[in-house]
């Protein structure tokens, strides 16, 4: 068993986000994401199932076409699709990313 304090992890940029995964097993794998005031990560093309927990601020999120805020105690749960996050007045969350050994698909919730 390990425990981690998400709100005390040291967060890295985005050019450094491999230091960010802090557990990693064969189909699943977690990492902090922080982003500025007024930051945007670039887009991506997730091909995992993803959840996104707000540990701290807001944060936009575009999947595909949809659209939403998630804020402080937030869930998001997503299945493979195309992703955009920025963030107005920063964030810090916990994403994890969930590979389906079956078939590595998922539905877009």
């Amino acid at each position: 068993m390990k425990v981690f304090n998400l709100k005390e992890m040291k967060v890295y940029p985005y050019e450094e986000r491999n230091k960010n995964v802090f557990f990693k097993k064969d189909n699943f794998k977690t990492r902090l994401i922080e982003l500025s005031i007024g930051e945007k990560l670039p887009d991506c093309i997730m091909h995992e199932n993803v959840i996104f927990y707000v540990i701290k601020g807001e944060v936009n999120v575009k999947i595909n076409d949809k659209e939403a805020t998630i804020k402080e105690g937030d869930c998001l749960i997503s299945g493979p699709a195309n992703f955009s996050l920025w963030s107005e007045n920063g964030v810090r969350i916990l994403g994890i990313q969930i590979n389906d050994i079956n078939t590595n698909k998922g539905d877009t919730i």
